[in-house]
């Protein structure tokens, strides 16, 4: 069994002899509650090189509370840390397969070991609104470290664990009432990284160099390869999860993102390192694509059943249902691939790639801003070539063509972005929104045949006429998106929008 919940809170620092004092405020609209004191042993699993604790991420496992898994942590608004929390059954002295799944982007290949077992004396103060509800915890935390230390023996920690009920008016007495007790500042140190020390705080394996005006050209490709590695990273937990479609389709577009950076690169880089990588991340895209594909069709189609007179809703919905069924084995493939060894070692190689692109050695004296820009201009000169060659009665595949030049265009763009900066962002607005455009007319184009080829077996006229219905419905915002695409592209292709190539 596994439950997840989004944990926000503030670490602070606080010195040695702190007291809690008194927190109610009744002006803040805070009351203490009565506190209690608990013994927490906790045992810590990492790889030998500490990959999750340098991501921000844990795996562990506590007396009170089973196996935990939590994700890097985001800021929040207000300051505090947003992170999600994922709680597993097992054995103590073993890790859950699907705890590891959570975290196996970060692993890749590498396995985990006991790095570090911590007991903690912790005062826990619940926290209650006017009303009784509870609003936060106070948890007092003295940490012993009994095996793994490399940095600290013993320490003590003070966190605010905020309930989503929490107003930031509450939040701030709550604050207010600890540094009245001259605690510290904010210190986000998680307590493995502290009993772990300066190891657990070296770099992430994926880091994205700072690129601005002025860069070198090889800082600009490490950073657009970079940041498409480290979001295939990020959504991985999200995918496996299933929660959100969101993931799917933002480690998609990395992908997709990633294998036209190296295409647009490909002057500059070792051509059969970056083939190999473009074809094993092709493979990565499909199965991606397969889910993200069912999950837009799906979406679509439900919004557009709410349009069909209500006696023909439930045929439309009998077509949606063999939709359903296909995107759960989609989902099951993509699951499998995920966590395959031939995923795992590509993420090796994206991950080594995100660090040591395989650049070749520069032979010429070419400025790099003009080397940028000749490679951003390369993947729009041949859109401009594939428009003036469009016939106007060209069928939808063409169209979609387009999109896909379209889209290597602003990618390139997107790549060299951060070392020219407004202008650069301006002409990918632009391209964004031309995308948008033809996206919508190859997302109608593809409903209406996939109601068409899904209706034609059937026998039953009821589901055959609603599916007519809605597929007539996608026609006509085929016709819709035809007529917009050369106003868009008129927008799109304005020359001010190119000066800076």
């Amino acid at each position: 069994m596994s439950t997840h919940q989004r944990e926000r809170e503030v670490k602070l620092a606080v010195p040695d002899g702190f007291r809690l004092p008194p927190l109610t405020d009744t002006g803040g609209g805070v009351f203490e509650g009565t506190p209690e004191t608990l013994e927490l042993d906790a045992r810590y699993y990492d790889t030998n090189d500490l990959r999750l604790a340098r991501a921000g991420a844990l795996l562990r496992h506590r007396s009170d509370e089973g196996w935990t898994v939590k994700l890097p942590a985001r800021a929040g608004n207000d300051r505090t840390l947003v992170r999600d929390e994922h709680h597993f059954d097992g054995d103590a002295t073993t890790p859950p397969d699907a705890a590891l799944d959570l975290v196996q982007a970060l692993l890749r290949t590498a396995t985990v070991t006991l790095v570090a077992r911590l007991h903690t004396v912790r005062r826990r103060v619940p926290i209650n609104g006017a009303d009784g509800s509870r609003v936060a915890e106070v948890v007092d935390d003295t940490v012993e470290v009994v095996e793994g230390a490399t940095y600290e023996r013993s320490f003590r920690e003070v966190e605010v664990e905020l309930t989503d009920a929490a107003t930031k008016d509450q939040r701030t007495a709550l604050l207010a009432r600890l540094r009245s007790a001259y605690v510290g500042a904010v210190d986000p140190t998680p307590k493995i990284v502290r009993a772990l020390g300066p190891r657990a705080t070296a770099a992430a394996d994926v880091e994205i160099p700072p690129v601005g005006k002025g860069s070198r050209l090889e800082t600009v490709v490490q950073a657009a390869i970079a940041s498409c590695v480290a979001k295939i990273v990020a959504h991985d937990p999200g995918v496996r999860l299933g929660g959100d479609p969101e993931d799917v389709h933002q480690a998609r577009v990395a992908t997709r993102r990633l294998r036209s950076h190296l295409r647009t690169f490909r002057s500059l880089v070792d051509e059969p390192w970056a083939n190999d990588l473009r074809d094993e991340l092709r493979w990565l895209a499909d199965v991606l694509g397969a889910v993200r594909d069912a999950d837009v069709l799906l979406e679509r189609l439900e919004r557009k059943v709410t349009l069909l007179p209500l006696v023909d809703q439930p045929s439309a919905e009998k077509l949606l249902d063999q939709l359903r069924s296909d995107l759960g084995r989609r989902r099951e493939r993509l699951i499998a691939a995920l966590r395959s060894e031939r995923y795992l070692s590509l993420l090796d190689r994206l991950v080594l790639a995100a660090r040591q692109p395989r650049l070749l050695l520069r032979i010429d004296d070419t400025p790099d801003a003009d080397l940028l820009r000749g490679l951003a201009r390369r993947p729009w000169d041949a859109l401009e070539d594939a428009v003036a060659a469009l016939a106007d009665d060209a069928p939808d595949a063409a169209l979609h063509e387009i999109r896909i030049d379209v889209k290597r265009a602003r990618y390139a763009a997107e790549a060299v972005e951060p070392a020219f900066g407004k202008p650069v962002r301006a002409f990918t607005r632009a391209m964004t929104d031309l995308q948008d455009v033809l996206g919508e007319h190859q997302d109608a184009a593809i409903a209406a045949e996939w109601l068409r080829a899904t209706a034609a077996p059937t026998n039953d006229a009821p589901v055959t006429f609603a599916a007519g219905q809605l597929a007539g419905i996608e026609r006509r915002e085929v016709l819709s998106a035809r007529d917009a695409w050369p106003g868009a592209w008129k927008q799109a292709s304005r020359k001010r929008l190119r000066e800076w190539m």
